[in-house]
């Protein structure tokens, strides 16, 4: 005791500060918690769940001298998209989630096929392009009288919660407003004359005609064996795709000028799309950015290392981008493995564990090898395996409850949920996914839950109901990570605070 009060004046000011400290951070309110969050909890402001209709006059991540390749990448529900319309509404949320869960049960039949594992019965009907009076797709072009019927592949179902850019095509090249997906290969868009059917797109329907550096694939060029469905009509290639929710595209495989921001790229093969029907809103089509060969990533190869990519933004007010080349995502990406030897067109990782609050959920590493993970773009809630997710939702809201937080009933997939009614902000547990090689996706607080309304926002996660489906990192999840995909380097990145 008498040398704890000789001690000097400075150690005694020190004590004074290291107290005040332990009863700032007791309350949550030290120098992490100003900054909104910390190693084991998230500053979320509820108002931010839901934006208003404006999009703000903020900052873009558009091209620059440094990056011709950059696109900007809004929601296409949002109101920065090119779609967005005043007398439109956007899709109710049980729409969204279970256009969402038809996605990711046409992945996981896709991969379960693939590695042998098929325990989902679902197939998609064949998709037959129907009769043709005069395909017109180019002057001069001369079409059979026979129709084939095209099988259309078990394909990847296009979820209303995707994001679009806007590409050019053709010579002179005109703009349209795609999806992009991670999750598909062929890049299609709706093209005149429509013969048989054509969904409304707000912009006009891209017209052959009108392009100098147009034609149509024959069906003796190797590209046309690419496609994972085809036919032939006139010596013309036929390309199918028929997607999980019963959406599909069919018409010619063609060549045409793709422009993404100021890069120009010759000769690339796309689907002309004369029988289009589904969930694709109001855009013009898609963009494949698989690993199949028929993808924008493939064919691009000589000219960006099959690397590129993306930042989504934590609202949907608010503009990300799309980038193509090996330095797209930074400098500061978090590495994992590219698993390649898992099947074509999806990129497959190692996950090896989740955190809550910074603490490490358990579950056995095996778990996730046995059913394997892959990234998408398009999937928007990230689905786990039972076990996992089960550990992931008891620790969460454990967290939840015993800081105060009131329960509320389920939603469609979703079934961790709490009512913040009344609340200005709410403190999250962080949730953080680790991969292979250490890196480590530490979930923005904006994916962390999906809200439906202030009295029912829920963790944006979903049980796969068993332990042997490939697990599905959602778009909610990456939401301000630059996500790096590098065929080159057989690599998948992270990179924080990039959008």
């Amino acid at each position: 005791m008498a040398a704890s009060a000789a001690a000097s004046p400075r150690h005694g000011f020190l004590g004074l500060l290291l107290a005040a400290a332990a009863v700032l951070a007791a309350f949550g309110l030290g120098a992490a918690r100003a900054a909104g969050s910390s190693d084991d909890r998230a500053l979320l402001s509820v108002a931010s769940l839901f934006p208003g209709p404006a999009c703000p006059a903020t900052a873009e991540h558009g091209p620059s001298a440094a990056a011709s390749a950059r696109m900007r990448i809004v929601h296409q529900h949002g109101p920065c998209s090119p779609l967005a319309d005043a007398h439109g509404k956007p899709p109710a949320h049980d729409e969204i989630l279970a256009a969402d869960q038809n996605r990711v049960e046409s992945i996981q039949r896709r991969v379960s096929a693939t590695t042998g594992r098929d325990k989902l019965t679902k197939h998609a009907a064949p998709v037959q392009p129907g009769p043709k009076k005069s395909p017109g797709i180019h002057p001069g072009h001369s079409a059979s009288s026979s129709t084939p019927s095209l099988p259309a592949t078990s394909g990847r179902a296009v979820s209303t919660g995707n994001y679009v850019v806007t590409v050019g095509l053709g010579t002179p090249a005109s703009k349209y407003t795609v999806v992009f997906d991670t999750g598909s290969d062929t890049t299609w868009v709706q093209c005149r004359p429509c013969v048989v059917k054509c969904y409304k797109q707000k912009e006009p329907l891209f017209d052959p005609a009108k392009s100098s550096t147009y034609a149509n694939v024959s069906c003796t060029d190797s590209a046309c064996a690419d496609l994972d469905t085809n036919g032939c009509t006139g010596g013309h290639c036929l390309y199918a795709v028929q997607y999980g929710d019963g959406s599909y595209t069919v018409g010619f495989f063609a060549q045409d000028t793709l422009t993404i921001a100021h890069d120009a790229i010759k000769g690339f093969r796309f689907g002309c799309g004369e029988k289009n029907s589904g969930l694709f809103g109001k855009t013009a089509g898609l963009m494949g950015l698989g690993r199949g060969k028929t993808s924008l990533t493939v064919q691009a190869y000589d000219k960006y290392g099959g690397a590129f990519a993306y930042c989504l933004p934590a609202l949907t007010t608010g503009t990300g981008y799309l980038d193509f080349g090996p330095g797209s995502a930074g400098n500061n990406a978090r590495l994992t493995p590219m698993l390649t030897d898992k099947g074509q067109t999806f990129y497959y990782v190692g996950m090896t564990g989740i955190r809550v609050g910074g603490q490490q959920v358990p579950v056995a590493e095996s778990l996730f090898s046995t059913a394997g993970t892959l990234v998408d773009s398009g999937t928007v809630i990230t689905r786990l395996p039972a076990t996992a997710y089960t550990a992931l939702s008891s620790a969460f809201d454990k967290v939840m409850l015993a800081r105060g937080y009131k329960k509320a009933p389920g939603y469609s997939i979703l079934d961790t949920c709490y009512d913040f009614t009344g609340l200005s902000d709410v403190e999250l547990p962080t949730v953080s996914l680790v991969f292979q090689g250490g890196a480590c996706l530490d979930v923005d607080v904006s994916g962390i839950v999906y809200a439906i309304s202030e009295a029912q926002v829920c963790l944006a996660f979903a049980s796969n109901g068993d332990d042997e489906s490939v697990a599905i990192v959602g778009n909610t999840q990456q939401k301000t990570y630059g996500v790096l995909y590098d065929l080159g380097k057989k690599t998948v990145g992270f990179a924080p605070g990039s959008c």
